[in-house]
């Protein structure tokens, strides 16, 4: 049992994971391995478009909801358990499943464990050779500076806090309207990018990399779907008085 998950592993995940990296690099990116990882992880998302789409469409939709039931509720201002009973009523009635969400979190997870083994265990001479498909060149000495930076590095503080910053000024902007923090937001506002940063302190700074690049396509993929498929508001009519 051990060795079939074993098996597929490295033969559905792992290996097709390296020889589309490796393309990539050879092909896409001047032989640069830190843009290769970008582009990876940019064809991840669009191949994980249509559940991005959903999700996203789904928390739109969600807002309209809460929003709706914050209305019925105001009909009863001095019963709050009546307002909470429409409440769950509405929101029960309007159920929407997170399985895109969770999906394409899982997939990407996924990406990130396998990207991990590539980096430890496939990255370089003969392991990389007898990984690599036949109609993948062996591309030699791989070249894993970026910018600068050595890809394969752990304790890399600068990568890591960028995306604690980027998580940390996310975390602002989605609260904006928010006058009034409670103590548990405050704690999520600061532990939270706190706890991405060490995260990614102890990882590969090839890990930052490859999370900063997916959190600024999704917020890319946000604006565009909100500009589309966020409601529009409504026009009153009447003339001039």
């Amino acid at each position: 049992m051990i060795n079939t998950i074993s098996l597929l592993w490295n033969n559905l995940l792992f290996q097709p994971l390296l020889n589309a990296l490796i393309w990539i690099y050879s092909n896409m990116t001047d032989h640069n391995l830190g843009w290769a990882v970008v582009w990876l992880t940019i064809f991840l998302r669009l191949i994980l478009l249509p559940l991005t789409i959903i999700s996203e469409r789904n928390a739109l939709k969600q807002v309209k909801i809460e929003e709706e039931a914050m209305k019925k509720a105001k009909a009863y201002p001095h019963d709050k358990i009546l307002q909470q009973e429409e409440i769950r009523k509405i929101m029960k009635k309007n159920k929407i499943s997170p399985w895109a969400k969770v999906l394409a979190l899982l997939i990407q997870l996924l990406v990130l464990v396998l990207l991990y083994q590539v980096f430890i265990r496939g990255i370089t001479g003969e392991k990389l050779a007898k990984v690599l498909y036949p109609s993948i060149d062996f591309p030699g000495k791989l070249n894993t500076n970026f910018y600068g930076f050595e890809i394969g590095k752990v304790h890399d503080w600068i990568w890591a806090g960028i995306c604690g910053l980027y998580m940390f000024c996310y975390i602002l902007f989605e609260n904006r309207k928010n006058k009034h923090w409670q103590p548990s937001q405050v704690v999520f506002l600061f532990l939270f990018p706190a706890f991405t940063f060490y995260i990614l302190w102890i990882l590969p700074m090839v890990k930052s990399l490859f999370i900063l690049t997916s959190m600024v396509f999704s917020d890319i993929i946000t604006i565009i779907i909100y500009v589309l498929f966020s409601p529009k508001p409504e026009k009153h009519g009447g003339g001039h008085h």
